[in-house]
C-alpha cells in the first residue's frame, strides 16, 4: 500500500492567462481581469492518472478544494488531515482564503502520518512552501509537483499533470532536485532572478522536468533572418524570453521581455497582453513565435499561458532557439491545458536556429 499526501493550491496559475506573470498577492487583480481557477482541474487530471496505475493507494488530503474535493471526484476515499475555513471570500467562487500556512500545515500532517510521497499542485511558490516545511522537520519525504502555477522553474515537477499521477503511482527510486523561485514583483518588471530555495527528494522519472537554465549565447543572426522574412499581411504573436526578445528588437519596437506582444506591419498592436487581448488582435493570418525554456524544452504552458489554445488554433507556430539551447534538450514539450491540442502539436517541428538554418526536433 502506497501512502500519498495531496495538497492543492487552488489559486495557482490564475495570473498567467491574464498576463499577471504570477498570482502571489494578485488574486483580486486576476479575478477582476476575468481569470478562473485552473489548479483544481489539473489536480483531478493527475489523480485520475494515479488511479489508472492500479497501485494500491492510501490517500491523505488537505481539506476541501485543497485536495479532498479533487480526490473524491477521482474515486478515492481520502483521509482528511486538517480542517480550515472553506468559505471563499471573493464572491466569485474563487477560494482566495488559502495561505502558505495552510499548505505547510498539511505537509506537517502528512509527515506525521509517514506518507511515501507528497503530491502538491501549484507552482514554484507552492514547491517552496512544501520543501521548506520538510527541511524544518528534517524530513526526506519525497515530493512531486503537478504543474499548475505560472512560474515553474524547479526540477521537482512532472512535465504534465497526467505524468505526475503516473509517476506518483509507479516510481521506485528517488534523487535530489532543486526548488527554485522568482520574485514575482521583479518578474512583472521584466527582471528574472532565480533563487535556489531548497534541495528536495523527488522521484526518478523521465517525465520529470529539469530545472530552468537561464539563457545565454547570441541569437543575433537568427533575429536578422526572421526580420528579413516578415510578411506585412501576417499578425505576429511574439512570446516572452531573450531569444524572441532579440526578434522584437530587430523589428524595431520595445517589447515586453516577459510578456506576450502582438505586432503587424510595423505596428505594435498589443504589448504584454492577456489571452483575451491577444485573441482579439488576431488577423486573417497569424504566426505565434515562441522559444523553448532552456533545460526543460517547454514551448507552451510555462510562463506564456496568455497564448491560449484558441490563439494557437488560429495561428501557425514558429519555434526559434539557439543551437546551444537545443543541444541541451532531448525534446520540445507542450502543456497547453488542452489535451487534444497537445496531441496535435506533438510530432516533429522545424526549429529556426540561425538566419536560414532549421533543425528538426521532436515535440512531445
Amino acid at each position: 500500500m502506497r501512502r500519498i499526501g495531496v495538497v492543492v493550491n487552488p489559486i495557482a496559475g490564475m495570473g498567467g492567462p491574464v498576463g499577471l506573470k504570477g498570482t502571489d498577492g494578485k488574486v483580486a487583480d486576476a479575478i477582476e481581469r476575468g481569470a478562473t481557477p485552473r489548479a483544481s482541474e489539473r489536480a483531478r487530471t493527475a489523480l485520475d492518472a494515479l488511479a489508472e496505475t492500479g497501485t494500491a493507494i492510501e490517500l491523505f488530503t488537505a481539506t476541501g478544494p485543497m485536495g479532498t474535493e479533487q480526490a473524491r471526484a477521482a474515486g478515492f476515499d481520502p483521509v482528511v488531515v486538517d480542517d480550515v475555513e472553506t468559505e471563499p471570500e471573493s464572491g466569485d467562487g474563487v477560494p482566495t482564503w488559502t495561505t502558505a500556512e495552510d499548505t505547510r500545515r498539511a505537509v506537517r500532517a502528512f509527515v506525521e502520518r509517514d506518507v511515501d510521497l507528497i503530491l502538491f499542485v501549484g507552482g514554484d511558490g507552492t514547491a517552496v512552501d512544501v520543501a521548506e516545511t520538510l527541511a524544518e522537520l528534517d524530513s526526506e519525504t519525497p515530493i512531486l509537483g503537478v504543474p499548475a502555477g505560472v512560474k515553474i522553474y524547479s526540477s521537482v515537477f512532472a512535465v504534465r499533470p497526467r505524468a505526475a499521477g503516473h509517476i506518483a503511482g509507479t516510481f521506485s527510486s528517488v534523487e535530489t532536485g532543486e526548488v527554485n523561485d522568482v520574485d514575482e514583483d521583479a518578474y512583472r518588471a521584466a527582471e528574472v532572478s532565480t533563487e535556489l530555495r531548497a534541495i528536495a527528494t523527488t522521484p526518478v522519472a523521465e517525465q520529470r522536468q529539469a530545472g530552468k537554465q537561464l539563457g545565454g549565447g547570441t541569437v543575433a543572426t537568427l533575429a536578422e533572418g526572421f526580420a528579413e522574412e516578415i510578411d506585412p499581411e501576417v499578425t505576429y504573436v511574439l512570446g516572452p524570453g531573450s531569444t524572441v526578445g532579440a526578434i522584437k528588437e530587430q523589428l524595431g519596437f520595445d517589447g515586453s521581455a516577459l510578456g506576450v506582444d502582438v505586432w503587424r506591419d510595423g505596428t505594435l498592436l498589443v504589448r504584454d497582453g492577456s489571452a483575451a487581448e491577444i485573441e482579439a488582435s488576431l488577423g486573417d493570418r497569424n504566426v505565434v513565435v515562441v522559444s523553448p525554456i532552456g533545460g526543460q524544452g517547454f514551448v507552451f504552458g510555462r510562463g506564456n499561458q496568455q497564448i491560449s489554445p484558441a490563439v494557437i488554433r488560429r495561428s501557425e507556430v514558429e519555434v526559434v532557439a539557439s543551437r546551444a539551447k537545443l543541444d541541451g534538450l532531448d525534446a520540445l514539450r507542450v502543456d497547453t491545458g488542452d489535451r487534444d491540442l497537445d496531441a496535435e502539436l506533438a510530432g516533429w517541428c522545424r526549429v529556426r536556429v540561425g538566419r536560414y538554418e532549421r533543425r528538426l526536433v521532436r515535440v512531445e
